[in-house]
């Protein structure tokens, strides 16, 4: 059904020369930047992107083909980025992929669909479909996070909380603009210029296009539900800091009149009798005591705390 990457080993030449029949091909970007002899894709190989190029996922529809790359917020286990380029002729589908994804993508299409048709639309339905066929599980992985940062916040505990909602902001924004990008790139190939396509597998790219619209809507949706926990916090900050001023406020509430008691008595005038009082210390110190017990009970009575 396919033809696996060509390697740099001298083994090009022959796997080139045996790849009638074949309607896949798989290279690497170092593969495709060595021209390698595919029969009757020699005037529009050129065109296919590189994969270690792509940028964004989308679909330019040409004379004689299609072509465009395809970019995931994914990546490897060994934190490569998983981005594909491809060019589409009637017959022919040429990948360039460097994270070797792609191989393994097709592989598994081949034992799952061993009847499956040689026609460039059913394979570019079925590699569509294993694309996102994890997302909506990962996609309720980040609403299980978002849901403990939730509860964190309504726990009081906001001690980092900031960066984890901005990596989670970042990715869910990630996402949603992947989705948007790739029910771009499938509405191109719906609309068939070339008439690569059958009306069956117009519709089954227009499957996989609700299927993407749906997930899209997921992730504004969890994108919302970040924003609102993110004003959930903001909330909670600002009700911290409320309680720090509202003590504060009680206590130079508590302590203004002994501040002017202080600083009356701090005057020394020789014509103050209380200065030459032998009690005149203590009653200060009564005085204090009552003026704070008289401002605590006024406080409790507004119901200030």
């Amino acid at each position: 059904m396919y033809q696996s990457a060509l390697s740099a080993s001298g083994k090009q030449a022959s796997d080139s020369q045996n790849c009638n029949g074949h309607i896949l091909t798989l290279l690497t970007s170092e593969e495709l930047e060595q021209e390698p002899c595919l029969p009757g894709l020699e005037d529009i190989l050129c065109h296919t992107p590189l994969a270690r190029d792509a940028r964004v996922c989308k679909a330019e529809a040409h004379r004689t083909y299609l072509c465009g790359t395809i970019v995931t917020p994914r990546h490897t286990r060994e934190q490569r980025p998983i981005s594909f380029g491809y060019l589409l002729t009637k017959d022919r589908m040429i990948i360039c992929d460097d994270a070797g994804v792609a191989h393994r993508m097709f592989q598994r299409i081949r034992e799952e669909n061993p009847q499956l048709t040689d026609h460039i639309g059913g394979l570019l339905y079925e590699f569509l479909e294993l694309l996102i066929a994890k997302d909506m599980h990962h996609l309720q992985e980040l609403e299980e996070m978002l849901s403990q940062l939730e509860e964190q916040v309504l726990e009081g505990g906001l001690d980092n909380l900031n960066h984890q909602m901005t990596v989670l902001r970042k990715e869910l924004t990630n996402w949603g603009r992947y989705y948007t990008q790739l029910e771009d790139m499938v509405c191109e190939f719906e609309e068939n210029e070339n008439k690569f396509f059958t009306d069956i597998e117009m519709r089954q790219f227009h499957m996989v296009e609700k299927r993407i619209a749906r997930l899209k809507n997921e992730a504004q949706i969890l994108r919302e539900y970040g924003l609102q926990i993110r004003e959930l916090f903001q909330a909670e900050i600002d009700i911290r800091q409320n309680r720090i001023m509202k003590i504060l406020t009680i206590v130079t509430t508590i302590f203004l009149p002994l501040t002017l008691v202080a600083g009356w008595y701090g005057m020394n005038f020789s014509n103050m009798p209380e200065l030459s009082w032998k009690y005149g210390y203590p009653a200060v110190i009564v005085i204090s005591l009552v003026i704070v017990m008289i401002c605590l009970w006024i406080m409790k009575k507004k119901k200030f705390w």
